[in-house]
């Protein structure tokens, strides 16, 4: 579909719509039509698109799946992402999912797990229940460390999409043809995607009333996605009942649970484990190194193999060829050769 390849190029070169107009020496009006479906440029146009995009004029036609319906949710209002950019995010969730439904239609969708209900839960007052029972929700065990949540989630129909954003975004959710998905900022630490990740579970599963104002939403997120990475239980079992200060031997535990010394030290302040004072010294430290904007990681990312694993399946069964299998992955031809060489 011309219209949304042409936005979603547009957009991934960060130019307005007057600002891709002038380049091209067309009116501001006439990109407005083309994206919008109203008019097709000729083929010097589309040509002078290209190459302003820096893309071929084949990417512009490449199909969309008109079936697929796209639900997304907001984006915070103090998030500081401008609404190009909001666009763009939204653009880029579609454009993958696209692809991702291209080989999904091919093989079938009984090989997408069924997804779990949104908004089935009951909020709690007591945010340690409420992340026991999303982890209940989830069939994670109530306690100990979750090992790769994007695995996980893979495997209960919620579907993920990472990509380089501006630093400015963290995460957003939305539904797909009724199938949660959440896609985050591949440029934030492995500790804060995964951070990001449970917090859009929260939003996605849970009931949550119509007084409540956004940023206590944030708020009460937040703090069940700390319970959920770090329960109370697994806190004092590695921290100890009480600690004087946060020291380094915790960077272990923050480890294991894959989370990052701030979030381990809110959840130590909010167990009661350290005090008020502990945490804010804590934080004035952290302030002074960096941290609450670039915290040093220590795990490793956790990335989605679940579109690569099903294309390379379709081009091994000879459902799709090697050229297509690519052209889905925006790989080259030699990468999914060699990769179903070494499968088999």
């Amino acid at each position: 579909m011309f219209s949304k390849n042409l936005k979603y190029y547009r957009l991934r070169n960060n130019l307005s719509m007057k600002e891709l107009a002038n380049r091209i020496g067309v009116t501001s009006m006439a990109i407005s039509n083309y994206e919008k479906g109203i008019r097709t440029p000729d083929m010097q146009i589309l040509r002078n698109l290209a190459d302003a995009l820096q893309v071929n004029v084949m990417d512009f036609i490449s199909l969309r799946n008109k079936e697929l319906k796209f639900i997304h949710g907001e984006f915070r209002k103090n998030s500081g992402l401008g609404k190009m950019k909001q666009e763009y995010v939204r653009e880029s969730v579609e454009e993958y999912f696209n692809r991702f439904y291209g080989i999904v239609s091919i093989l079938g969708e009984t090989v997408l797990p069924k997804a779990p209900q949104c908004h089935a839960m009951q909020l709690s007052i007591d945010d340690e229940v409420n992340a026991k029972s999303l982890r209940s929700y989830l069939n994670i065990a109530p306690e100990g460390p979750v090992g790769n949540l994007v695995d996980i989630l893979e495997n209960n129909g919620i579907l993920i999409f990472a990509d380089e954003f501006d630093h400015d975004f963290s995460g957003i959710n939305g539904m797909i043809n009724k199938r949660p998905y959440i896609a985050i900022n591949k440029c934030m630490t492995p500790e804060r995607q995964r951070f990001t990740i449970v917090h859009e579970l929260v939003h996605m599963f849970f009931t949550w009333p119509n007084s409540m104002v956004e940023s206590a939403c944030d708020n009460k997120s937040n703090a069940i996605a700390g319970a959920f990475l770090f329960p109370r239980n697994d806190a004092i079992r590695e921290l100890g009942i009480k600690r004087t200060g946060i020291y380094r031997d915790m960077e272990l535990s923050a480890r294991e649970f894959g989370i990052s010394m701030l979030c381990l030290a809110y959840r130590a302040k909010e167990v009661k484990i350290v005090s008020e004072a502990v945490f804010k010294d804590f934080m004035m430290r952290a302030s002074r190194a960096g941290w609450r904007k670039n915290e040093p990681s220590r795990i490793e990312p956790e990335e989605s193999a679940l579109f690569k694993q099903l294309v390379y399946r379709a081009v091994a069964e000879d459902e799709v060829s090697v050229q297509k299998g690519a052209e889905l992955l925006q790989v080259s031809y030699v990468e999914v050769e060699e990769a179903i060489r070494n499968e088999s």
